[in-house]
């Protein structure tokens, strides 16, 4: 039988050390920041780094796949991104980094499991407990180490701690393959885009050449003539992307009714998947619909690629707001919604923009008019309608996988206090 017991007596804790900035190298040792954090994990892709031997130094911090991390300054509820008392779980990919300060390491001693920590922490009944002892300012919040130890909970007999766990382990491993096959799919379409666009191989590419049975090594090669960014192919056109986009447009929506409505929370890192939607009334903000690209606007949401990719609205106004914090990129005459969202993925497009802001530090911000200075290279109609068929199958795909995610989030989220709390039976 259950019984209450303080989270205290069956963990071990070790907070994150202050690294200071002037130790940080291109090479070396992993450093986890708490702005590396997902909604459930670490992003691995940018994280800061010292030199091997200051790491040794400091192995004391060192993280290990499945370690449960808790964050202890963040934001309040109303920013669920970076939420104070959010719980992660280390992957594979940052095995033996190191911890930085404001999140601390929780380990179980042997009466709990670390399955079933992981998803205690991650209980609506604990994130309400540690948001109750939270102190801060508006714009900031932090929890102590105290009184994270003082949570009270039912623990059942250790056997039963690993059904649970195991029995929600099913859902993320099937939410993770699913996340897998998303970025292989974003993968094939962003290469296709740069075999087409960047590379110029795109199908019929070398119909303008002097022979296929040439040994020249330009057999394979378009036609090119010059134009301001270099050689381009024969019948293709430089315009700049305010010329080419239609970026920011006027878009009616309703403010009576209830509408999708997504913040900067909703844009993933390094992916198109848009989560986070709510139901909200009102219709100031941006305006977007289906097809259009959410494009980040200011730091670091630029600088972690958050770009999201509108797929998910539905019903007789599909249209939809949200954060005046990125720019809506809309399908043209000449470029397809795909290609767009491709294009503002691409290194050019999002160095250029990061390059053009201005304002304070730590909250700089792209304006419209940035734009105007940055050009492209545009292909003839037919070869974009050929491009758009040929990935918008991968698009559907990703956009099926992302709601068979939200889904199984859906039931787990369901079962997860039931079963933490002995409500059923396994």
């Amino acid at each position: 039988m259950s019984q209450l017991v303080s989270l205290n007596e069956h963990i071990s804790t070790q907070k994150g050390f202050a690294f200071k900035s002037k130790w940080f190298v291109d090479i070396g040792r992993e450093i986890v920041k708490v702005s590396d954090f997902t909604s459930d994990s670490i992003e691995p892709s940018d994280l800061m780094k010292i030199s091997d031997e200051l790491g040794e130094q400091y192995s004391r911090y060192a993280l290990s796949t499945g370690d449960v991390i808790i964050q202890t300054v963040g934001s309040w509820p109303s920013n669920p991104a970076s939420v104070v008392g959010k719980a992660v779980r280390v992957p594979k990919t940052v095995n033996g980094a190191l911890l930085n300060q404001n999140a601390v390491k929780i380990s179980p001693k042997e009466t709990i499991h670390r399955g079933f920590l992981y998803y205690l922490l991650r209980s609506d009944d604990f994130k309400e407990y540690i948001i109750g002892t939270a102190q801060g300012a508006a714009s900031q919040a932090s929890i102590t180490l105290d009184a994270i130890k003082r949570y009270k909970f039912k623990l059942p007999v250790f056997d039963d701690q690993v059904l649970v766990a195991e029995y929600l382990e099913n859902y993320d491993n099937l939410i993770e393959n699913n996340n897998r096959r998303i970025a292989i799919l974003e993968e094939m379409a962003q290469s296709l885009y740069r075999e087409w666009f960047v590379n110029f191989r795109y199908p019929g590419h070398a119909d303008g050449t002097k022979s296929s049975e040439s040994a020249d090594e330009n057999c394979n090669k378009p036609t090119l003539i010059d134009s301001s960014l270099g050689p381009i192919p024969e019948g293709w056109e430089v315009r700049s992307a305010q010329e080419a986009i239609t970026i920011n447009p006027r878009t009616k929506l309703d403010k009576a009714s209830e509408n999708p409505f997504v913040g900067m929370s909703g844009l993933a890192e390094n992916s198109m998947v848009i989560g986070d939607v709510i139901q909200k009334q009102g219709n100031s903000g941006a305006k977007f619909i289906n097809g259009d690209t959410l494009f980040a606007r200011i730091t670091p949401c630029l600088q972690n690629g958050k770009t999201g990719y509108v797929q998910f609205l539905t019903g007789s106004q599909p249209v939809g707001f949200g954060s005046t914090e990125f720019i809506v990129l809309r399908e043209s005459e000449d470029l397809s919604s795909e290609f767009i969202y491709l294009l503002s993925r691409s290194n050019n497009f999002r160095e250029h923009a990061i390059q053009s802001m201005t304002g304070a530090t730590g909250r700089q911000r792209v304006h419209n008019d940035c734009f105007a200075s940055h050009y492209i290279t545009v292909p003839p109609r037919g070869l974009m309608d050929e491009f758009t068929a040929a990935v918008s199958p991968m698009f559907k795909s990703i956009f099926n996988l992302s709601k068979r995610n939200e889904n199984l989030k859906k039931q787990r989220d369901m079962l997860l206090p039931k079963l933490i709390s002995g409500g059923i039976e396994l």
